[in-house]
């Protein structure tokens, strides 16, 4: 039995670039012969992938696709993929291809592996392609109509190392995984020759030719071209690997992260990206057990090692973890007083978060020396417009048992602006998942008053861009703060560009919400990336916010479909509902709450108030049947109360006949009269169409006419502005 003792974090990084070496170790002499192609793809960085089979047939790596060293190329199925040089099967009677793959468990599909040939328009003309669902390679002359395949029947599994090998030769061709014969194709009349008469102009690594197709997400290694039919024996040699071979490398990839001051459960895994089981034994199970569970040690005690150690096909490694003690009630004290902040403390503009539950349940008391200015529990009175600003010294106590300590924050409560009338309209929205940039946040600036007539702004280039999360943002929601010179824009976290898997994003997507401040419209700070959904959730869709002054505070409300409790992987079925929050300042949130749970599926709620009264407009997601004919349209409700669980109805199928079908609404004032402007996305069609009306309570909205809207707007808000500000954001966004 071979045991891996735990090194240090350099030396168990060098050990996994070996095992994966490995991998890349050069095949038996015979399977060198006619190889036209060889790309290991293992560089660790550039554009550049080397052709190491002696043509010199380099190939470039283009979007968000990034060098891994021995983990291969890093694909991450939006854009990236390797653009390999032209006419790679001219002259082929036969031909072998195979590649070394790992593709991700979210993968959406079709997608190819790779593919070799020619497109004309949308489509592929004439190609040799490998896809994993179903596993399957097909040489075509045309498009999908020409294609003769060998086919394995079923799915490639995700997650773990494929060597994927097919042949073709004398009219037969044969589909190997990992070294292993699965499919066989007899007459076989193409030849890769014949594909474009040997022009061949679209030929990739991780993209497909069909244009609708979706990128390859994963990574890539040990691509090789053949100009001859492997044999069986060289194909298993390219694939196979013994199973006690695949456990030396699934535990050398094995990374628990630091284990010298180890504080919470682990993540022990179970299986490896080549595919074995992998099985935990502990050495005191009492400290942490097989599972990962932590117990840490009392306070005062020493801290505990114990060595975990990880089986794979007989093959085994030992970890060293430390688990430091519980803290005493003065290190807990410490600790909290380290990490108890006062947000915006030298511009206060609004209500603040004074926490009253510290780090490690330390309890928080606040004494204010101004409480006519700051309460203790965070309301802000603010000077008038013109006045000086006013400081204010807030002491915080913090408790843990019978230790306790106090913090002092000496803070700036900023002047109220002057109040200006709305003269323009800010439009902030999403384009759609159809391009690279769709999904991010654009904008566009009112001719004046006029709610209809709009220019896009940064010459229809996204003014901010995500690199949180998921890197992508869809429906962009603007608020002002009640004071007026502040703005939150929040966000949906989520890209659909190169993905389309809309089932997986509602059952893996996002817990958090993209969020920017500004106090001009134009600097927008730093993004912040902020849980606000529950564990349970499988999705934080189409974040809005509205101030309830009752509470002093916003109520931010957004979708998610909720899972059970005992349902971790959300494989079960379930509908969106609407839930809310509460929070001050966009960075600590109250426990969510559900808002709108009809019995079905709805989305997108927005809302405006008008005298006593707010009105919600909601998506009513269900199919659209004789039965629910509202059904993907929007409707309206009323109440006195904000949060309140019982809206009562105003109307439903709000544009039908109109508009197909409409999500995403956003509503909004007039600044010069009493008309409303609800506009709705007729998603799959025109985008954005806006309604009328001047009388919210009856439910009745008209089509607006001669509009000229931006292009392309999707899912947004429109927010009224000021001269001032509108005249800043079309300077500053050209």
């Amino acid at each position: 039995m071979v045991t891996l003792r735990h090194r240090p974090r350099t030396l168990v990084a060098t050990l996994v670039a070996a095992v994966a070496a490995a991998a890349l170790s050069a095949p038996p002499a015979s399977a060198a012969d006619g190889l036209v192609l060889h790309y290991p793809l293992t560089e660790t960085d550039g554009d550049v992938v080397a052709d190491t089979s002696g043509g010199g047939r380099n190939a470039t790596v283009i979007g968000d696709a990034t060098p891994g060293g021995p983990e291969g190329l890093q694909l991450g199925g939006v854009d990236g993929h390797v653009k390999l040089p032209d006419d790679v099967l001219r002259g082929l009677a036969e031909v072998s291809v195979s590649v070394q793959v790992r593709i991700a468990p979210d993968q959406a599909t079709p997608y190819f592996v790779y593919g070799l040939g020619n497109s004309s328009g949308t489509a592929g003309n004439g190609y040799l392609f490998t896809t994993g669902n179903a596993y399957r390679s097909s040489i075509a002359t045309g498009n999908w109509s020409t294609e003769q395949t060998a086919t394995a029947g079923r799915d490639l599994a995700r997650g773990v190392w494929k060597t994927l090998t097919y042949t073709l030769g004398g009219g037969t061709a044969v589909l190997y995984e990992d070294g292993a014969e699965v499919a066989r194709k007899t007459g076989v009349t193409i030849t890769p020759a014949m594909i474009g008469g040997g022009t061949t102009t679209a030929n990739y690594i991780g993209r497909s030719l069909y244009s609708g197709d979706r990128r390859l997400k994963g990574a890539v290694r040990d691509f090789r071209l053949y100009d001859r039919a492997l044999t069986a024996a060289e194909a298993h040699d390219l694939g196979f690997i013994a199973d006690d071979e695949k456990g030396r490398r699934d535990l050398a990839a094995i990374d628990l992260g630091d284990t010298s001051a180890v504080t919470a459960n682990l993540t022990l895994p179970t299986t490896g990206p080549y595919g074995s089981a992998i099985t935990w034994r502990s050495g005191d199970p009492a400290v942490v057990s097989a599972d990962g569970v932590v117990t840490r040690p009392a306070p005062g005690r020493p801290a505990a090692t114990v060595t975990l150690t990880a089986t794979a096909s007989g093959q085994t490694r030992d970890f060293r973890v430390t688990v430091r003690p519980e803290l005493t009630d003065d290190e807990k004290v410490a600790e909290a007083d380290a990490a108890l902040v006062v947000w915006d403390e030298d511009d206060i503009r609004g209500n603040i978060t004074l926490p009253t539950t510290g780090l490690h349940g330390t309890a928080v008391t606040w004494k204010s020396n101004k409480p006519g200015t700051i309460t203790p529990t965070g309301e802000v009175t603010r000077p008038a417009f013109g006045d000086k600003p006013v400081k204010v010294q807030l002491t915080a106590e913090i408790r843990a048992g019978r230790e306790t300590t106090r913090k002092k924050f000496k803070v700036t409560v900023t002047p109220l602006p002057r109040r200006q009338d709305y003269e323009g309209y800010l439009f902030g929205y999403f384009t759609g998942e159809g391009s690279a940039t769709g999904e991010q946040v654009h904008f566009a600036a009112s001719r004046g008053n006029d709610a209809l007539k709009w220019d896009e702004l940064n010459k229809g280039n996204p003014v901010l861009t995500s690199s949180l999360g998921d890197k992508g943002v869809r429906d962009p929601f603007i608020i002002r703060s009640p004071e007026g010179d502040k703005f939150y824009l929040i966000a949906t976290d989520l890209k659909m560009h190169g993905n389309g898997n809309w089932d997986l994003a509602q059952r893996k997507g996002s817990r958090y919400v993209e969020v920017w401040e500004s106090t001009d419209l134009v600097d927008w700070g730093r993004q912040r990336h902020v849980p606000l959904s529950p564990e349970t959730a499988g999705n934080t869709w189409a974040p809005e916010a509205y101030y309830d002054e009752s509470i002093g505070a916003y109520v931010v409300f957004w979708a998610s479909k909720l899972y059970a409790e005992d349902d971790p992987g959300h494989t079960g079925n379930t509908y969106n509902k609407m839930l809310y929050a509460t929070t001050r300042d966009f960075r600590t949130f109250s426990e969510p709450q559900v808002w709108v749970d009809p019995g079905y599926s709805v989305i997108d709620s927005t809302v405006i108030k008008h005298g006593d009264e707010y009105y919600r407009f909601t998506k009513d997601e269900r199919n659209n049947t004789s039965t629910t004919p509202c059904s993907k349209f929007v409707l309206a409700e009323k109440s006195a109360q904000l949060r309140d669980t019982s809206y009562d109805f105003v109307g439903d199928c709000i544009g039908k006949g109109a508009i197909n079908q409409g999500e995403g609404p956003t509503v909004f004032k007039s600044n010069t009269e009493d008309r409303w402007y609800l506009f709705i996305d007729e998603f799959g069609g025109r985008g954005y169409v806006p309604f009328e009306t001047t009388d919210l309570a009856t439910g009745r909205w008209t089509p607006a006419t001669g509009y000229e809207l931006p292009g392309r707007p999707r899912h947004g808000t429109v927010l009224p502005v000021t001269k001032a500000e509108l005249d800043r954001v079309r300077a500053a966004f050209p």
